[in-house]
């Protein structure tokens, strides 16, 4: 799988980024992210991918509030970082405001996971958390298949500028604890690997 990423200019700004990525018709299934000011079209995710994803939903949803909600196809905007993200999964307290419907400030957001594909690798370990912590999301967890030792867990949190610290970190099967306000405790044995 291969990333296609699109630029007109190099030097847009965060106003002409974010018409071109609303109004543009992408290929339907792939994944539209403004990733450092450069539209980027990823494939649809794997199989694996998915189950990861899912699973990690369904038990956040024993634990949220009611009033939040968890979003795998909700992009956030971190405009100071030329970022239109979107994240594997979003877990954020509800918009009020019905003219919101292409995506939120990533200052809303409480949690973003990202399980990375060989194609999104780098910019989940490396763009994508600058973006979230510049942004000030309290908890980033990165699930990594594609780590160079083998497949990782790392939980990132207490942002400060665009640095997080690793709360916890493991390999597939080590359980990975969420600190409040979630309390969660997910078991990674199950995550299929590759």
């Amino acid at each position: 799988m291969r990333t296609l990423t699109v630029s007109e200019k190099p030097d847009q700004s965060w106003g002409d980024l974010v018409p071109f990525w609303e109004d543009m018709e992408w290929p339907e299934g792939n994944k539209v992210e403004i990733i450092e000011g450069i539209i980027t079209v990823s494939p649809a995710p794997a199989c694996r991918h998915n189950l990861i994803a899912s699973d990690i939903q369904r038990r956040l949803y024993s634990v949220i509030p009611e009033d939040w909600g968890i979003f795998q196809r909700l992009a956030i905007a971190v405009p100071s970082c030329l970022g239109m993200l979107m994240p594997d999964l979003v877990v954020t307290p509800l918009p009020d405001d019905a003219k919101v419907d292409t995506h939120i400030p990533a200052g809303l957001a409480e949690l973003v996971v990202e399980v990375t594909s060989r194609a999104s690798a780098r910019h989940d370990r490396v763009s994508k958390a600058v973006a979230y912590a510049t942004a000030g999301i309290p908890l980033y967890l990165l699930v990594d298949n594609w780590a160079p030792g083998g497949p990782t867990v790392t939980l990132y949190g207490e942002p400060k500028g665009d640095v997080y610290r690793v709360l916890r970190a493991g390999k597939f099967g080590d359980p990975i604890e969420l600190p409040a306000p979630f309390d969660l405790v997910i078991d990674t044995e199950e995550f299929p690997v590759g």
